[in-house]
């Protein structure tokens, strides 16, 4: 394996059960592939305080909280409450995994937005940037950041939208996250966005144990398969690799301001 710069798996759930059993060889195995730095992402109220014991653990772990759309179901008014309080402490790097889910069966559309919209309001007071979770939902999303106006903006992630989108979203400050999607040969439309869109505006990740990769869909994804994307990316792009990587990880170093 041939040495680059440290990589940046922007987006790991990390604390989810399906780690549970084998979470330090997930991450010895991550390291030894170069990836040095994970932002693990909250989805409920529940999750909180486990992904920030997690995240206290490791100085290389950054803890985001959120109230995931697809966990609707799950949340209640008072976790936004409980999440201004935890985001006052100062120790979370983002607020997410927040967003808009369209991709759902009867999803209740007005709770989502009504989640989002407060989310993005607490993002704003305490200045910081979003994890957003988008499914074909991306003109809403757009139009719900630009009335936020927020200063730090922050990451699509699992990008999915069309390069007009992404370039309205870059526009507003916003990085991309690419993941295993682009390793399938079938991906044409977003393998040619992340050959084309400005390195500066990508970043790295994984959605691990989710979005597994082409050749390893049997099993969980793991942190260790953001060197996997980034041999993908690399393959797409015409810089160099290590530009590649000191660019994609300094993106997120930037955006959390680390």
């Amino acid at each position: 394996m041939n040495a680059i710069p440290s990589l940046f798996d922007s987006h790991c759930h990390l604390d989810f059960p399906a780690f549970d059993g084998w979470r330090d060889t997930a991450l010895a195995e991550a390291r030894a592939a170069g990836v040095t730095e994970i932002l693990v992402p909250g989805v409920t109220a529940e999750h909180w305080e486990r992904v920030e014991r997690l995240c206290a653990s490791d100085p290389r772990l950054y803890p985001a909280l959120g109230l995931h759309p697809c966990f609707l179901s799950e949340h209640r008014p008072e976790h936004l409450e409980q999440l201004a309080t935890r985001l006052a402490a100062g120790t979370a790097r983002a607020v997410g995994e927040i967003g808009l889910d369209y991709f759902i069966d009867n999803a209740d559309r007005d709770q989502q937005q009504f989640y989002l919209e407060a989310q993005l309001d607490l993002a704003a007071r305490h200045d910081l940037p979003v994890l957003l979770h988008v499914r074909k939902a991306h003109d809403q999303m757009l139009k719900a950041l630009r009335r936020a106006k927020l200063r730090r903006a922050g990451i699509v992630h699992a990008f999915s939208g069309s390069e007009q989108q992404a370039q309205q979203y870059i526009e507003l400050g916003f990085k991309l996250g690419f993941g295993g999607a682009i390793s399938y040969d079938r991906a044409t439309k977003l393998r040619r966005l992340a050959s084309a869109l400005p390195l500066d505006a990508l970043v790295l990740e994984t959605d691990a144990p989710d979005m597994p990769l082409a050749g390893w869909r049997d099993e969980p994804n793991r942190p260790q398969r953001v060197r996997d994307t980034f041999d993908v990316l690399c393959a797409l792009r015409a810089e160099p690799p290590g530009e590649i990587a000191r660019r994609t990880t300094a993106n997120v170093h930037r955006l959390l301001a680390i």
